[in-house]
């Protein structure tokens, strides 16, 4: 054997080792190549994601780093010193996170679409009524000039204020419970062939029920479709003790005022004229009250004496009206 063929016997271990050494080196840093662009495009992920959930998130304050289409760059080739499983933890790590923030992502969406839900469902608050006017005038009749003294009366809100404007408008109706409907129902409307009549008697039986609401919507209406009916001065005193019994003695007074003025004749003319001077009582009105009452006294001595005296002594009774 020659020195040349021994030579090439020692150099062949050599030689072998560093290709086997190449070969093993090579895999190792094409998969931690693989593995950092993996880590670094879920940061990116990650990053993108953390600008939806927290405020700030509309690119003013992060440049954005997810673009559509944008080329993945070739990462370098890690440190030769750098570890595997340092990079799998991390790896880990910003999985987690981002199946964290993702899952959040969805609560919220789920809250939004369920409040959406709600308020669309909701129905609107309804519309607060207007106020009422501050002052109101009774139109004076002829003749009676001590009652004509009391004919501009304000209708503030404070009771002692007097007489409502005819234009006041009315109170906002509240639906009625099913047994107060029932029980509203159980009341006969007569048919007796005179239909205004009809109506009268129908207010006048939810009156004596004391269905006061629906005894005023009732009556109401029959004056608005009779009010040429012989009951017409009936009815227009019976409002008014609907109101007054249902513990609203201004709307009360409005229709006493009317009835009376309307026709002092009228049947109930004279129960008009001192049920306005109750109302004014209650009202703590008592030089109002007094006027009515000296009107009621001059005009319709004989009721004061005889018909309406119960109702003429306990008005004037714990009034200071003088002679």
């Amino acid at each position: 054997m020659t020195r040349s063929q021994q030579r090439r016997l020692l150099f062949l271990p050599t030689a072998v080792a560093c290709l086997s050494l190449g070969a093993g080196t090579a895999p190792a840093l094409a998969q931690d190549a693989n593995t950092n662009a993996r880590i670094g495009k879920i940061e990116a992920e990650v990053r993108a994601l953390q600008r939806k959930v927290f405020p700030g998130a509309d690119g003013k304050y992060f440049t954005p780093e997810i673009a559509p289409g944008a080329p993945t760059p070739t990462p370098g080739l890690p440190p030769a010193s750098s570890a595997l499983s340092d990079v799998l933890t991390r790896l880990d790590a910003l999985e987690g996170q981002l199946a964290r923030l993702t899952g959040q992502v969805e609560q919220n969406t789920n809250r939004i679409v369920q409040l959406e839900a709600r308020l669309a469902a909701s129905s609107p608050l309804p519309a607060t009524p207007a106020a009422p006017t501050t002052q109101g005038t009774f139109a004076p009749a002829p003749g009676g000039a001590a009652l004509q003294q009391a004919a501009t009366l304000p209708t503030t809100s404070q009771p002692a204020a007097g007489v409502p404007a005819a234009a006041q408008p009315a109170p906002a109706k509240v639906a009625a419970p099913p047994s107060r409907v029932q029980a509203v129902s159980a009341v006969v409307k007569p048919v007796t062939g005179d239909a205004g009549e009809d109506e009268y008697s129908y207010g006048f039986r939810l009156w004596e029920a004391k269905f006061y609401p629906e005894a005023q919507q009732q009556l109401k209406l029959y004056l608005e479709k009779y009010p040429r009916h012989a009951r017409t001065s009936w009815g227009r005193n019976l409002l008014g003790r609907a109101y007054l019994d249902d513990g609203n003695p201004l709307e009360a007074a409005k229709w006493f005022v009317q009835n009376y003025q309307a026709n002092k004749s009228g049947e109930r003319a004279p129960d008009s004229l001192l049920y306005l001077a109750a109302s004014m009582k209650q009202l703590k009105d008592t030089k109002r009250a007094c006027i009515a009452l000296a009107e009621f006294g001059a005009n319709y001595a004989a009721e004061a004496a005889g018909r309406l005296k119960g109702l003429y002594d306990s008005t004037r009774n714990g009034l200071s009206c003088g002679t």
